[in-house]
């Protein structure tokens, strides 16, 4: 098998040192496998190990080679069904748990940085935009909700004024600004997460797909034995960390989520003084549009913006072009500048946009189906499951309450049914 490599991107280009991890070439045993080298997978090894378990992770490809490694890097509140989904689903308590949750992961994200001295550009500030006037009716219904209902003091309404002020486009209404939220360096960040797991004992091995995975029927002194391309694992707990990269090794978790492609370019180096005047604050923006907006500063002075989506799984248009048209119609001012780095990658969705974490068998777990938020959500994530194999799974079983349907259509339908369902809200942008 060819060596792995990143997706050619900022990240990559930017990353720091991380050292070669074999790939595993025998069989090992221990307390907990972990499946999948992304931010979910990391702060599962690197919570558990803490706790003393003896952890191995299993990634296919790199460390950070998914969606944590190449997101738009925003930390942001909430899961991406909203509260009021979230309510119809489980109940307001239930509802409020998961919300709160959300709020603690912003905050284990800095503790985890802080502690582990991860170098990944942590900033704090984050900007929800409105384009349209039911936007900004949208919005101060959230801060009353945000306030009132859920006691977050960290977020304001900004005027249009305010919002000119501090983003030099003309192209919003209004916002909500977040103190609490912010952005980072993902690959970093993920890195920074595997070395802290390592040092705590685990032991990763690169460029390992878990085949598939079986458990003996004694459930007192369960073992699973998870099959590699070279190996075996035998464990007593195995969780599962890879989202739409799992594919055939978890069958019936595979249909509950969907793989959307996403896009982002960087700008050349705009240097300090112009990259201040796009955003003044440094803070991130996204838009309210369902095709939505996204875009920050990197420490290097560039213009990170994503936006473009691809439901159908197909590569036949040029997404760099469009998103740096996008870009430009956010900042026409860069109309001289340069695209230096382009890049897309696959991110998990819910068919209702909410997380989707539980169990395949008493010993065997699994976190996916974040959504757009898993920059802080799954680090969370990864702390509830070690709490839950550790013996404390009342908030992880709050998760696992939240109901999820098949995406339709099957195997073959799937996605072109999706892609209908997407005209409707891209319609939506538009009126």
């Amino acid at each position: 098998m060819a060596a792995a490599r990143h997706v050619a991107s900022y990240y990559a280009a930017s990353s720091n040192a991380a050292p070669p991890r074999a790939p595993l070439g025998a069989s090992v045993d221990c307390d907990v496998c972990v499946v999948g080298g992304g931010i979910a997978g990391c702060s599962t090894a690197l919570h558990l190990a803490e706790r003393g378990y003896s952890v191995v992770l299993l990634e296919e490809n790199l460390i950070g080679w998914g969606a944590s490694g190449r997101s738009g890097a925003q930390a942001i509140h909430g899961v991406a069904a909203g509260q009021a989904k979230l309510e119809r689903l489980i109940g307001s308590a239930a509802a409020r748990l998961v919300w709160d949750v959300s709020v603690e992961g912003l905050v284990l994200m800095r503790e985890l940085i802080a502690r582990h001295e991860i170098a990944c550009d942590w900033v704090s500030g984050h900007l929800l935009t409105a384009i349209k006037p039911r936007h900004e009716l949208e919005l101060r219904h959230e801060l009353e909700e945000l306030h009132g209902r859920y006691g977050y003091p960290h977020v304001r309404y900004m005027p249009r004024e305010e919002v000119r002020s501090l983003v030099a486009t003309d192209r919003y209404l209004g916002g909500l600004y977040d103190a609490q939220s912010g952005h980072l360096h993902p690959l970093n960040y993920t890195l920074g997460l595997a070395a802290a797991a390592e040092r705590s004992g685990t032991r990763i091995f690169e460029g390992t797909r878990a085949l598939a995975f079986a458990s003996d029927s004694n459930t007192a002194t369960a073992r699973t034995r998870v099959r590699t391309p070279q190996g075996e694992v035998t464990c007593r707990y195995l969780v599962l960390c890879g989202n739409v990269y799992l594919r055939d090794t978890a069958p019936a978790i595979a249909s509950k989520i969907m793989a959307v492609a996403t896009y982002i370019v960087a700008s050349e180096r705009l240097g300090a003084e112009r990259a201040r005047k796009l955003i003044l604050n440094n803070s991130a923006v996204h838009d309210m549009n369902w095709v939505l907006d996204y875009f920050r500063l990197s420490a290097d002075h560039r213009l990170l913006f994503g936006g473009r989506v691809n439901y159908s799984g197909l590569s036949s248009f040029d997404a760099p072009t469009a998103t740096r048209a996008r870009m430009l119609r956010v900042f026409p001012q860069l109309a001289d500048v340069g695209i230096e780095y382009a890049w897309g990658g696959e991110v998990d969705i819910t068919l209702n946009r909410a997380p989707h974490f539980g169990r395949l068998a008493p010993n065997v777990y699994f976190l996916q189906g974040f959504s757009g938020h898993g920059i802080a959500l799954t680090g969370i994530a990864g702390k509830l499951v070690a709490l839950a194999i550790a013996g404390t799974a009342e908030r992880f079983d709050v998760f696992a309450r939240i109901p999820h349907g098949n995406f339709p259509g099957g195997a073959a339908l799937r996605r072109p049914t999706l892609v209908l369902a997407m005209l409707y809200y891209r319609l939506k942008d538009l009126l």
